[in-house]
């Protein structure tokens, strides 16, 4: 039987009556967008219905002509704060003279679904408002909650968003929350995860042993005393949990990051508000605002100089960054409000795991005879069904740069007008090994997984297979192509050749291409420069730093890094003083190099230099085209670094040094050394190679004058300089302007991205952006998609 919700008799009888039905997909569902189209109706007098389905919503309209055209235009005007609209068209119905009201229907299921999933979004004002109202039935509440804010994909298992298909299922509304739920002029009229503390869901605070030391309002008192006291805890977010503590307590972070076995990569730190963010961080108009966007991603700021309760030094060791965000959730407003100071809040697991969504989980992982991280848990009863990391995100260049695609942006849908004119096949695109993420297509529009992670272990297969599990299962998907990396051995690649449907393989620079050009809805040419760490080339080789004239279904390779040897393979990427080793071997002798002292090297012994050299001579090593490798080669020797302790380590203290000579003013001395990266003729490569070696022995010559900030300014410029040249003369050789795209895990460095957007712009040179893409491995499994449906349009 239909819920109906019934606008009072409408003379809808009339002889200038037309009717219309509209079809809109988007994201439309659990934003508010029915109670809207109901307010519409009764703004210019309709008769009809609105429903939800598994393709979006529909609508069907009786009025006369002017209430239809004003009706129309409304719809492309205005819109619920969270909705989006990806497609809207209608078509004429017969009159019916007995319909004289206006309902909202019962949601409908569909073998295929064509609705975006929506992004779960932090607190809207009036939930925040009412928390902290004594005299609101939601004062204190910690899952407040309406159809402005809230989750969504976090606790959603079905299409259509209706609140049986989500985790609330098992919470019963009380007399108050049904009469909100079902008020279309209330802003919680099918809010789904709608509560309150009669109905909803409660906290419980447990401590490292699994017992249960309180409740409600008793559990979250006993948290704020626990990290007034010092104490580690894990909390419950919305899309798993995190590891919190005092973020101006050094005793607890030291701890925290000995617990954790996490001795450098930089914590988040969660700031009740702008004035606090404000006391952490300097930053402009457009970072403050993106902070405190309703994504409420982590944005990374510059560190301020100083502040009256400063964070502790071992939050952000050695960099001049900070990663902040804002509180997301009720509970998280609740807490700083009754802390009152920047708590650390990092993803709760173990290190190269996926977050943690269950208490037991925690338990189990955090808290056993062999591992102690927790001193106790901050759980709740609503089961988070969808894990979903924290966003991570800065500006560069004036544009937002995505760097974990999560929480507030993800599950993100690109709708292709590009596409709209085929009939595509159900495509399913299953990424890197590192920073993984899926993709895939319903019809023509394209639909990016949240940040999975690194598939280096059994529990991030098994999360792997549990996010495209829920995307099966939401958008009745059924893959007929599946497309992975060249790389053979990578986790993904080895579960898609196991899968019935034909698979094709993309090469990992060329997706980096290819997600750009997705995310631009971009089918022609470009000059694609692909800067990372590693990924196997057509070649066998392991690329890294390669230009390519690309479009959508072939590429080029124009330019790359020359070579230089991993000695000791994997090990190099560890332990890298051996890529600056490798590095200097092709300009210098082993003597030669032992006789120069290098800061560097005092902390390994001549004989295991000899004995490397011997291997590099031996030449059966293998090698890389990485930019990315050339960074950790550099911070060797400048003596910043000796052993990589998370990815992008050495990117972070080079573009550190850099940011601070140029506050002291040394620009001018990293120009006069002009380091250059020249481009050498190479057969098989239209423009050639890039000569690292020739690089490498400009900045030792220059270090024995120059202090380590002029030097890392002086690296940078040399690869900004030589991406802009080597692009002028590719345009050259081609005869004809085409766009440039910088994509590749290098481009997250700020100093080199500006630089390189600065130095084309100069030349006249367009530029395409990133959007939402994340520019690193991220964005791979969507350049991979793209990539399988522009081969299905053209042997369509």
């Amino acid at each position: 039987m239909n819920e109906t919700v019934t606008l009072a008799s409408r003379n809808c009888a009339s002889s200038e009556l037309q009717a219309r039905c509209y079809h809109v997909t988007g994201i439309v569902q659990g934003v508010g967008f029915r109670p809207w189209i109901y307010q519409l109706a009764q703004r210019y007098g309709l008769c009809g219905h609105v429903l939800n389905n598994g393709e979006g919503v529909t609508i069907v309209v009786q009025a006369e002509l002017s209430a239809l055209q004003a009706f129309n235009q409304a719809l492309q005007t205005e819109m619920p704060p969270l909705a989006r609209i990806d497609s809207l068209h209608y078509e004429a119905l017969a009159v019916d003279m007995a319909l004289n009201d206006f309902s909202i229907h019962k949601s409908t299921a569909s073998t295929q679904a064509l609705v975006a999933v929506g992004t779960d979004k932090s607190s809207c004002p009036e939930c925040l408002q009412e928390i902290r109202d004594p005299n609101n039935r939601h004062y204190h509440y910690p899952f407040t909650n309406c159809t402005h804010c809230g989750p969504r994909y976090t606790i959603i298992n079905n299409l259509p968003y209706d609140r049986h298909n989500t985790s609330m299922a098992a919470f019963a509304m009380c007399d108050d929350c049904r009469r909100a739920y079902e008020d279309p002029m209330d802003r919680r009229y099918h809010a789904q995860p709608v509560s309150c503390p009669k109905c909803g869901p409660q906290l419980r605070f447990v401590d490292n042993h699994g017992q249960q030391l309180a409740t409600r309002e008793a559990a979250f008192a006993a948290a704020v005393a626990a990290i007034q006291a010092g104490k580690i805890l894990a909390i419950k977010g919305l899309g798993g949990f995190h590891l919190v503590c005092d973020a101006t307590n050094h005793q607890a972070v030291t701890e925290l990051r000995l617990r954790k076995h996490r001795p450098a990569k930089p914590l988040a730190v969660m700031v009740a508000d702008l004035p606090m963010a404000q006391q952490y961080a300097v930053a402009s108009a457009a970072e403050w605002q993106l902070l405190c966007s309703q994504e409420r991603p982590i944005v990374l700021l510059q560190k301020a100089a100083e502040s009256v309760l400063p964070l502790s030094a071992a939050v952000a060791p050695d960099i001049d960054r900070i990663g902040l965000f804002m509180p997301y959730t009720p509970l998280h407003t609740l807490l700083l409000d009754a802390v009152k100071k920047p708590l650390v809040a990092t993803s709760a697991n173990l290190s190269g795991e996926p977050i943690i969504t269950d208490g037991d989980a925690i338990l189990a992982q955090l808290a056993n005879e062999h591992v102690m991280v927790i001193d106790a848990m901050l759980d709740h009863n609503r089961p988070i069904l969808n894990g979903c990391d924290d966003s991570v995100v800065q500006m560069c260049g004036g544009e937002l740069q995505v760097l974990r695609l999560a929480r507030g942006y993800a599950p993100l849908s690109l709708p292709s007008k590009q596409l709209a004119k085929h009939p595509l096949p159900a495509v399913l695109a299953v990424g890197p090994q590192q920073k993984n993420t899926l993709a895939l297509n319903i019809g023509n529009t394209l639909y990016l997984s949240p940040h999975i992670g690194d598939l280096f272990s059994i529990g991030a297969e098994g999360y792997f297979q549990r996010t495209l599990a829920s995307f099966k299962r939401m958008y009745h998907f059924d893959a007929e192509l599946i497309v992975r990396d060249l790389h053979p051995d990578y986790a993904s690649s080895r579960w898609a050749l196991e899968q019935t449907p034909p698979v094709t393989a993309v090469q990992h620079h060329y997706a980096h291409v290819l997600a750009t050009l997705a995310a631009n809805d971009y089918n022609g040419q470009v000059l694609g420069f692909s800067f990372d760490g590693t990924g196997l080339g057509a070649d066998g080789e392991l690329w890294g730093g390669e230009l390519l004239l690309a479009d959508s279904k072939s590429y080029q390779r124009l330019a790359s890094i020359s070579p230089f040897a991993l000695l000791g393979n994997e090990l190099a990427i560890k332990s890298p003083f051996r890529l600056t080793l490798a590095l200097l071997l092709q300009q210098y002798s082993i003597d030669a190099i032992i006789a120069m002292e290098l800061p560097a090297f005092r902390h390994y012994s001549p004989v295991l230099l000899r004995n490397l050299a011997k291997i590099f001579a031996a030449g059966k090593m293998p090698k890389s085209h990485s930019v990315g490798r050339l960074f950790d080669a550099l911070a060797v020797l400048l003596d910043e670094m000796q052993d990589t302790q998370y990815e992008g380590q050495a990117g972070i203290i080079i573009e550190t040094l850099a940011r601070r000579a140029v506050a002291a003013g040394k620009n001018a001395d990293a120009q006069a050394l002009n380091l250059q990266l020249p481009l050498r003729p190479q057969p098989g490569l239209l423009l050639g190679q890039w000569d690292t070696a020739a690089l490498f022995s400009q900045l030792l010559q220059a270090k024995q004058q120059q202090d380590n900030g002029v030097m890392a300014i002086a690296f940078m410029q040399a690869l900004g300089d030589a991406v802009c040249h080597s692009a002028v003369a590719a345009q050259q050789q081609i005869g004809s302007p085409l766009p440039v795209v910088l994509t590749g895990g290098v481009f997250q460095n700020r100093f080199l991205a500006e630089y390189c957007y600065q130095q084309l712009h100069t030349c006249g040179m367009q530029r395409l952006p990133q959007h939402l893409v994340p520019v690193n491995d991220g964005g791979i499994a969507l350049g991979q998609l793209w990539y399988g449906l522009q081969q299905a349009t053209a042997t369509a």
